[in-house]
């Protein structure tokens, strides 16, 4: 009986650690903030449902051509260059890359296109992320999401070479 009251108690926590919508699934949705005095805009959601993550963001403002996305340590946008949210999200140490490619951060998203508007989407999907289930390796909630001025060229360490922060947003619930 004692197992049984052990199980059903920590059911009952990992249920309330990750909130779920009535659809069971778990949502958070962000919007950009212009930094390093551009006009770059945006929203991003990030969705977890059976243990995957989605991630969809529509980005405006951009220049033309294309533009690194990356989880950062901090979801600190307070610095006009959003430097406060500190460097990619590396909870496992591992080089930066490219994603699924030999080393990569949770934090290495990728790149995406700004089309000749200057308006870009992506969508990513993973089972290493979570959202507010408190597992520091997969957690994503208190990070910050960062848009690049460049593109990441998945080799330099420890940022991709993708230059300037151009939009800051928190992954806060």
């Amino acid at each position: 009986m004692k197992k049984l009251t052990i199980i059903s108690i920590l059911s009952i926590a990992t249920i309330f650690a990750c909130k779920t919508t009535s659809g069971g699934k778990n949502e958070i949705v962000v919007m950009l903030q212009p930094k390093s005095d551009t006009q770059v805009s945006g929203s991003a959601t990030f969705t977890e449902k059976g243990g995957v993550v989605t991630f969809e963001a529509n980005i405006q403002g951009l220049t033309p051509g294309e533009h690194a996305i990356h989880i950062h340590e901090k979801a600190d946008c307070s610095a006009a260059d959003a430097s406060s949210a500190g460097g990619h999200w590396n909870p496992t140490f591992k080089k930066h890359g490219k994603w699924g490619q030999g080393e990569y951060h949770k934090g290495d998203i990728g790149n995406f296109t700004a089309d000749e508007k200057g308006n870009g989407t992506i969508t990513f999907s993973t089972d290493e992320w979570c959202i507010g289930c408190g597992d520091e390796t997969k957690d994503i909630t208190g990070k910050g999401l960062i848009v690049h001025k460049g593109a990441d060229d998945f080799t330099t360490q420890p940022t991709g070479n993708a230059g300037g922060r151009v939009a800051c947003a928190g992954i806060i619930k």
